[in-house]
C-alpha cells in the first residue's frame, strides 16, 4: 500500500516513523428491493430489524439517499462505476461490459483483497474480484446454484440468504492477512417470489401486517402512466406469488400456467370454514399474503447481518471495518396499491442507507444530505485514501458522513427509468427532485407530474398545470434541463430497447 516504502526508509535515517492508520476494510451488504419504510431504524410499522438497525445505532442513518434509475441491474451498474445509466449503458437488464472501468479494479490495483459474493445480475462474469462466486441471473432462494469462474455447486437443502453469508464469512476468514478486504456481499432476498424459509414464515404466518394509508389510491389528478401500471396488489400478484397451490390433477404445463395466472376470486379457510374471497376483501387477503412473505425473507436477511457482525466482532475485525447495509432501490409494499418499484415515487425512489465506521462516524448519527446511488464507488474509493476517477458521475459522502457536508453540495437529482414496454408496463419517465418538490416528464406520453412533498408527502395531489404553479414549473424544468446537461444525458440510449443479457443459467450466461 501507499507509503510502506516509506516507513520501512525513515528508521534508517533516524526519524521515527510515522504511525499510518491502515486502509479500513469494507463490507457491502446490499440486499434487493428492500423497502427503506420496512426497516426499524427508518421508522418502519410493519416489521423491526433490530441487528440492521444496530448500523444506524453505532453509525449513521442516511435519510434521503435516492436510486438514479430504480431497477435491479441497472442500479448494480451505477453502484459498480459511480455512472449513471446512459453513460455505463445499462439502462435496462442488458449484459454489463465487463471491460468498464469498476470501483472493483480500482480497489484491486492498490493492494485490496476483493470478493463479490451473492446476487451479480450483470450478466458478464465478475471482473476486478480476487474471489467471486454469484447466483446465475436472479439464482433462486431454495437450494440455490452458485457458479464461479470455474465451477458451479447446489447448495441442497439450504437457503439462499444463509450460503450468502456463511460464503461472505468464508471469505474474510481466508483472506490474506497483509492486505485490506472489500466485500460486496449481494442477497437475493427479498426480490419477487419472497420465499422465505419455513422458520422465518412461521413467525409471520399469523400476522396481520397494517395496510398503508394509500392502499386505496384511485390516481386521481395523476397521468395515464400509473392507471396503465401493471403492478397492483389488487389484480397483478399471480397464484405463484399468493403461493396457491396447483389442483392435482393438473399436467406440469398446465400447473404453469395456473400459477402465472393472475386470480379474481381465492378460496381460503378462515378457521373450520371455507371462504371465497372476491373484490376487495380479496385485495386486503392478497396484501397480507404479500406482505407477509416479503417480510419474513427479510427477517432472515436481518438475522444473518446479525450473524456477519458478530463474526465481525469476535475476529477483532469490527474496529478497522465500514460495514455498509443498502438496497439496490426501494419498494413499494402497498403504497399507491403497488408492489414493485420504477416508477420516480418516493417509496421506489428512496434507498436505505446505514453505515458504521468506527472512530470515523459519530455513533447515531442521522443525516439528511442529498445522496445517490452514482455516489457508492466515489465514497469506497475516498474511505480506502484513494483518489476518485475522473470519469465516475458521484460524489463521496465521506465529508458527509464524518458531519461536515461541503457548502456546495447538491439540493437536487436526476433520476431516469427506460424499460418501456417492459416488466409490470411501467412508462418511460425521467425528472427532478429537491428538497422539497418533484417534477416527472412521462417523455413518451407527453405528460408531467408535479408534487409539492413538504404538504403532499404521499404523492397525491399531482399540481402540474394547476393555476398559481407557472413559476414553480418553471423553475423545476430549468433545474431538470440543466441536471440532464450537466450528465451529458442527450437521450443517446432513450429510445434502444436493449436484449435481455442478464438472465438464464449459468452456461448460457458465460456463453457455453
Amino acid at each position: 500500500m501507499r507509503g510502506l516504502g516509506l516507513l520501512l526508509l525513515l528508521p534508517l535515517i533516524g526519524v521515527a516513523p510515522i504511525r499510518v492508520a491502515p486502509p479500513p476494510n469494507i463490507v457491502f451488504i446490499m440486499s434487493d428491493d428492500h423497502a427503506a419504510h420496512a426497516i426499524g431504524a427508518y421508522g418502519s410499522r410493519v416489521n423491526r430489524t433490530p441487528h440492521i438497525d444496530r448500523l444506524a445505532r453505532e453509525g449513521a442513518i442516511l435519510l434521503n439517499v435516492f436510486a438514479t434509475n430504480s431497477i435491479c441491474t441497472p442500479s448494480r451498474a451505477t453502484i459498480l462505476t459511480g455512472q449513471y445509466s446512459h453513460v455505463n449503458g445499462v439502462t435496462m437488464f442488458n449484459r454489463f461490459d465487463g471491460s468498464r472501468l469498476t470501483v472493483a479494479r480500482l480497489l484491486q490495483q492498490s493492494g485490496y483483497y476483493t470478493g463479490m459474493i451473492g446476487k451479480w445480475h450483470l450478466g458478464s462474469d465478475p471482473v476486478g474480484f480476487d474471489r467471486w462466486e454469484i447466483l446465475p441471473g436472479q439464482g433462486v432462494y431454495m437450494n440455490p446454484v452458485f457458479y464461479t469462474a470455474t465451477t458451479e455447486t447446489t447448495y441442497a437443502g439450504r437457503y439462499a440468504t444463509d450460503v450468502i453469508t456463511d460464503r461472505g464469512i468464508e471469505f474474510i476468514k481466508n483472506r490474506p492477512r497483509n492486505k485490506p478486504f472489500f466485500l460486496m456481499l449481494h442477497h437475493k432476498a427479498p426480490h419477487r417470489p419472497w420465499e422465505p424459509d419455513s422458520a422465518h414464515g412461521a413467525l409471520f404466518a399469523a400476522k396481520w401486517i397494517p395496510e398503508p394509508p394509500t392502499l386505496w389510491d384511485n390516481y386521481a389528478t395523476r397521468t395515464d402512466a400509473i392507471h396503465e401500471n401493471q403492478q397492483r396488489i389488487a389484480v397483478d400478484l399471480t397464484r405463484r406469488d399468493l403461493k396457491l397451490a396447483p389442483p392435482a390433477e393438473l399436467s406440469s404445463a398446465e400447473s404453469t400456467n395456473w400459477l402465472a395466472s393472475k386470480p379474481d376470486t381465492v378460496t381460503t379457510r378462515r378457521g373450520r370454514d371455507s371462504v371465497t374471497l372476491t373484490g376487495e376483501a380479496l385485495a386486503r387477503w392478497k396484501y397480507q399474503r404479500y406482505m407477509q412473505d416479503y417480510l419474513a425473507t427479510i427477517q432472515s436477511v436481518d438475522d444473518n447481518v446479525g450473524r456477519l457482525l458478530d463474526y465481525l466482532d469476535r475476529s477483532g475485525l469490527s474496529r478497522n471495518t465500514i460495514v455498509i447495509y443498502t438496497s439496490d432501490q426501494g419498494f413499494f409494499l402497498g403504497d399507491h396499491g403497488m408492489f414493485d418499484k420504477r416508477f420516480m415515487y418516493e417509496e421506489s425512489l428512496r434507498m436505505p442507507v446505514l453505515v458504521r465506521w468506527p472512530g470515523v462516524i459519530k455513533p447515531g448519527r442521522r443525516v439528511e444530505a442529498m445522496g445517490l446511488n452514482v455516489d457508492f464507488a466515489p465514497t469506497f474509493l475516498d474511505a480506502a485514501g484513494l483518489p476518485i476517477h475522473p470519469d465516475m458521475q458521484g460524489r463521496s459522502l465521506v465529508p458527509v458522513l464524518r458531519g461536515r457536508t461541503p457548502p456546495d453540495w447538491r439540493r437536487s437529482m436526476y433520476y431516469r427509468y427506460y424499460h418501456d414496454p417492459g416488466d409490470h408496463n411501467t412508462r418511460a419517465h425521467y425528472g427532478v427532485r429537491t428538497r422539497t418538490h418533484k417534477l416527472i416528464y412521462f417523455w413518451r406520453k407527453d405528460q408531467w407530474e408535479l408534487f409539492d412533498l413538504v404538504n403532499d408527502p404521499a404523492e397525491l395531489h399531482n399540481l402540474y398545470g394547476q393555476p398559481g404553479q407557472e413559476d414553480l414549473t418553471r423553475t423545476l424544468k430549468v433545474e431538470l434541463r440543466r441536471l440532464k446537461g450537466a450528465l451529458h444525458d442527450e437521450d443517446q440510449l432513450a429510445n434502444e430497447q436493449l436484449p435481455n443479457g442478464v438472465d438464464g443459467p449459468a452456461a448460457r450466461l458465460r456463453g457455453r
